[in-house]
């Protein structure tokens, strides 16, 4: 397992307060809202600006799309 799943319901984006989605094949946390992929490392989420990386139009289209349904 990626994360837990009751820790991943208290977490949101730190940029905007956002829920997060998990991206198991990536260990990313993504945040459409700041268009940010957090990584979890050895099963901790990594939850600094810093660290993320930016989505990419696709990535965002892709995860904007699966949140929306």
């Amino acid at each position: 397992m990626l994360i837990d799943k009751q820790l991943l319901t208290f977490l949101v984006c730190p940029a905007t307060k956002a829920p997060l989605q998990v991206d198991k094949e990536k260990q990313e946390l993504i945040s459409t809202a700041a268009k940010l992929a957090y990584p979890v490392r050895d099963g901790i989420p990594v939850m600094l600006e810093e660290e993320a990386r930016a989505l990419t139009q696709d990535e965002f289209e892709f995860w904007h799309a699966k949140k929306s349904s």
